[in-house]
């Protein structure tokens, strides 16, 4: 895993580092130089125009700059407060205009067709929230030292930051040591992952959903399908009042009445190592009541999706206090609208907060989903998923990753890496498919090999 670190939290590590300022810049200042000698592929005949500002991040382009003019590079430094409005033709643009303190909007230069590395951020972008404007230089490449930090996965800044490579200059332990986020790596995943022994059998692994209803047979399909292709030895599904068609020929199809039916799915628990409850469930006010009967007595790890979500929020108690009632693993998978259901606004712009503190407000592990996927427990960890991209926004997909998620805390795998394990193998399969034209079961249909590759450590 990678550390994150807040604006805050890296002032307040470098503000403790053993190193002088001086040296820090020096050594970022040589990073910066070493990843734009790769970018312009050699030195001989190249010509580097430098942005620079009055902090650290300018120093910084500064340094960098000294070091490529030693190798032969020519340089041109331009002051931000007296840059043109237009750079003449170079090989390169660094952008060390203003760092990871600044707030507000800049105008940049225009800088022709030269590819752009940026140091520690692209210039403007909020590196907490990733919050921009829309005229910003975007670059190829960022450089960024000790450690992630969110703006630069949070869009819109994740779509200006490029390739981003953490330089090492002598911040790296301390970043690791007080981060309370990470950016999750397929070598992470591949721990996580449940291992089937000789003695397997199909119960060891066994997924109890109740999702789906007669309009939403699709949701049903696709939550089964999902926790089958991730590993669940036994499905069986529960639709309330109705028998789908569509569903793959391994599920076990389980009839509930049409009113009245949590006493039922509760009873029939005993051999299932997690629940699946709310995708296409339905919103009356019969299922929501059964659904929250269900969700507030299940004695096994349980994944609220949904129309589980909407049943938590829709009633006269507080969604929060309701949910703290759980005495086993509890893992929410709300999107912005299901987020602001349940606490009554959407997420703060800084989306690793928000999460935190729904995990703590209901004490289960919450899911967020978005463009960048924050997973966050109670105490306030965070795990944050970078696999998934615009494929994802087609309807189906979250109904895949709840079984997924399921599957996984059937096999034993701690709630909050079940769902960032999930989640990362979701935008994995996804990543696999089409750029256009991706349907939901696709994501199915490549959970496998992504699977296997991970496990084998090709991923």
């Amino acid at each position: 895993m990678l550390p994150i670190v807040t604006p805050e939290e890296m002032r307040a590590i470098d503000a403790a580092a053993a190193e002088t300022g001086e040296v820090l810049i020096a050594r970022a200042g040589a990073a910066v130089a070493r990843s734009a000698v790769r970018l312009l592929g050699g030195t001989y005949g190249r010509t580097v125009n430098i942005i620079v500002g009055k902090g650290n991040n300018g120093a910084d382009g500064r340094v960098a700059g000294e070091r490529l003019q030693a190798t032969g590079v020519k340089v041109r430094v331009y002051e931000v407060d007296d840059c043109p409005s237009a750079l003449p033709p170079a090989d390169l643009v660094i952008d060390a205009a203003y760092g990871t303190g600044f707030r507000g909007a800049w105008q940049p230069p225009d800088v022709g067709a030269a590819p752009v590395l940026a140091v520690d951020i692209p210039s403007g972008v909020d590196a907490l929230t990733g919050a921009a404007g829309d005229d910003m230089l975007s670059a190829v490449a960022t450089v960024t030292f000790g450690a992630l930090k969110p703006g630069l996965f949070l869009p819109p800044g994740s779509r200006y930051a490029g390739e981003v490579q953490i330089a090492e200059i002598g911040l790296a332990a301390a970043a690791t040591a007080q981060a309370r986020a990470y950016l999750v790596q397929a070598a992470d995943v591949a721990k996580w992952l449940p291992r089937r022994d000789a003695s397997a059998h199909k119960w060891r692994a066994a997924v109890r959903i109740v999702a789906g209803s007669p309009a939403m047979a699709g949701a049903a399909a696709l939550v089964t399908s999902g926790a089958l292709r991730a590993g669940a030895g036994m499905v069986h599904l529960s639709s309330p009042g109705a028998l789908l068609d569509g569903v793959a020929t391994e599920v076990v199809q389980r009839p509930l009445a049409t009113d009245n039916w949590g006493d039922e799915v509760l009873g029939s628990l005993d051999r299932f190592h997690s629940l699946v409850i709310g995708p296409g469930l339905g919103r009356t006010e019969g299922v929501a009541t059964q659904t929250r009967l269900v969700v507030l007595a299940a004695p096994v790890p349980t994944v609220i999706d949904g129309d589980a979500l909407f049943a938590m929020a829709w009633n006269v108690q507080d969604a929060a206090a309701l949910l703290r009632r759980r005495t086993t693993p509890t893992v929410l998978t709300p999107h912005d609208g299901e987020y602001a259901l349940l606490t009554g606004a959407q997420p703060i712009p800084d989306r690793l907060e928000a999460a935190r503190r729904l995990a703590k407000a209901t004490g289960c592990v919450v899911l967020l989903k978005g463009p960048a996927t924050v997973v966050a427990e109670p105490a306030g960890q965070v795990l944050v998923v970078t696999t998934g991209d615009a494929r994802l926004a087609t309807a189906g997909t979250g109904d895949v990753l709840a079984g997924i998620v399921g599957a996984l805390l059937a096999a034993g795998v701690p709630a909050f890496h079940a769902a960032a394990a999930g989640a990362w193998l979701h935008g994995a399969a996804a990543s696999r498919a089409p750029a256009h034209g991706m349907i939901a079961s696709d994501i199915v249909d490549h959970l496998p090999a992504v699977w296997e590759n991970v496990s084998a450590g090709l991923s």
